[in-house]
């Protein structure tokens, strides 16, 4: 996706300078400048991002029945009794810790209510609610109401009622299309069958069949265009504007659409790029470029560096955001899904603890976690492997994707109880094997992952253990 977007924002550069020097500045068809639209199209760029990173896991989840990626029809909970693998591409850096279930919700109808089975004590487990802009608007599990049993009910921002008999909790999501993800802890490879009996007690119902009642008309179907790449490039007015009928107005936008609306973005507007004037082609081109190459910065710059790990929270509500649309954006770059920081804690990295970049193909790591100085958590942690390049699972011949806290009873201390994580692509020997986490044949993108952290991960005592490249 990055170089075939600077691919087209430098051909697009080109015509700007060939038509600047040609006459300067000219009307356009949006009765703005060139450079008047690229301000703008730049930052709509920057403001859709997140909701077509969304609508691409949306698509390939619930729409295309012939993508690899397809789980199920909207309002029907979809469980994976199983970890994520290399083979799952359709969002970037997903875990490989906890067996997903997931529940693409319509609730343009009537609201959805999610009800959940008791969960012993010492496993944990959430679900996260996200909107369409990628907003976490609510949690349930562990952390957030307990492992007791329970129903609680998500409205679509149409739905107006008091809280329904029954009903522990309501959340409010502010689109009309809301992605829930369930994540269940599994032990082990043994535990996987305790992990199937929780999710077959995981159930969804739409309002009407949980209280015995006649359901409400039907919401007439979408048509969902096409996901392709160019969602990312050229088209990505379009893919905006099919969104925002399904995102209402709110008051903290009022000001922002009403500025999109002078090129060309609104509620199920049409809009074809190959059809611009040559003018608007040139603006918008030089706003995406500028837009993507702002998210890849902010990314790159999110949180404080620490042993070679970038620590900070880029994941939360609109009110943690507070309008910036660029750290949301990067957020979802990085990872988009992620939790809130006090769900789980996401220290990343792409260089080692001098500031080099992680690269497999060409140096061994690793991470020599101290006795005392391991992940603060009221759940567990792991670290994962990912392609630089791609952000996805590193396919590899033990088929292990992380090292994580469950596995502790299984790999080797040192003299003085501490933990050595190999980090690269060959073996490092049968000796050191239990503690191989193996690397990309090139760079290396590495996420820890704190579920549930203690004060001390989120208030920054606790550092997390250096990544060194072996000489």
């Amino acid at each position: 996706m990055n170089e075939r977007i600077r691919s087209i924002a430098c051909l697009l550069a080109s015509i700007a300078l060939i038509a600047a020097c040609a006459g300067g500045v000219r009307t356009t068809h949006s009765k703005l400048d060139v450079w008047e639209q690229k301000e703008i199209a730049e930052q709509a760029y920057v403001y859709a991002f997140p909701m077509i990173a969304a609508y691409k896991a949306l698509y390939q989840f619930n729409i295309d029945t012939r993508s690899s990626q397809y789980k199920g029809p909207f309002n029907t909970i979809a469980n994976e009794a199983r970890v994520f693998t290399p083979k799952d591409t359709a969002i970037v850096t997903p875990n490989s810790d906890t067996p997903y279930s997931m529940i693409q919700m319509d609730l343009r109808a009537e609201p959805i209510v999610l009800c959940v089975p008791a969960v012993e004590k010492r496993r944990y487990y959430s679900i996260q609610l996200t909107d369409m802009y990628a907003f976490n608007y609510g949690y349930v599990g562990s952390r957030a109401t307990g492992n007791d049993a329970g129903c609680y009910m998500v409205s679509g921002p149409d739905w107006k009622g008091a809280t329904p008999a029954g009903i522990a909790k309501v959340f409010p999501s502010e689109t009309q299309f809301s992605l829930a993800i369930y994540r269940t802890q599994l032990f082990d490879p043994a535990d996987i069958e305790n992990v199937k009996k929780i999710q077959a007690g995981y159930r969804v119902y739409p309002l009407s069949t949980f209280l015995k009642q006649a359901p409400p008309p039907a919401a007439t179907a979408p048509k969902f265009p096409a996901f392709t790449d160019d969602a990312f490039k050229t088209d990505f007015i379009a893919y905006l504007n099919f969104l925002q009928q399904f995102t209402p107005p709110v008051p903290a936008e009022t000001a922002l659409r009403a500025q999109f609306s002078e090129i060309g973005i609104g509620p199920g507007e049409p809009y074809d790029f190959k059809s611009l004037p040559l003018e608007d082609r040139i603006g918008v081109g030089l706003g995406i470029k500028d837009g993507f190459e702002s998210i890849q910065k902010r990314r790159d710059e999110i949180g404080t560096e620490v042993n070679g790990w970038r620590i900070g929270s880029a994941f939360g509500d609109r009110s943690f955001y507070r309008g910036d649309d660029q750290l949301r954006a990067a957020a979802a770059l990085a990872g988009i899904y992620g939790n809130d920081a006090i769900e789980a804690l996401y220290p990343m990295a792409v260089s080692d603890s001098d500031g080099r970049k992680l690269d497999g193909s060409k140096y061994r790591y690793t991470i020599t976690i101290p006795k005392d100085q391991f992940p603060p958590v009221n759940a567990f942690w792991s670290v994962t492997m990912y392609d630089g390049r791609t952000q996805l699972l590193v396919a590899n011949p033990i088929d292990r994707y992380l090292i994580n806290s469950p596995m502790l009873p299984n790999l080797k201390r040192n003299g003085d109880g501490s933990l050595t994580i190999y980090i690269q692509k060959d073996s490092p020997g049968r000796a050191k094997e239990p503690n191989w986490l193996p690397a990309s044949d090139g760079p290396i993108y590495l996420v820890m992952r704190l579920y549930w952290p203690k004060q001390a991960a989120l208030d920054g005592t606790w550092k997390p253990a250096p990544i060194v490249r072996v000489k």
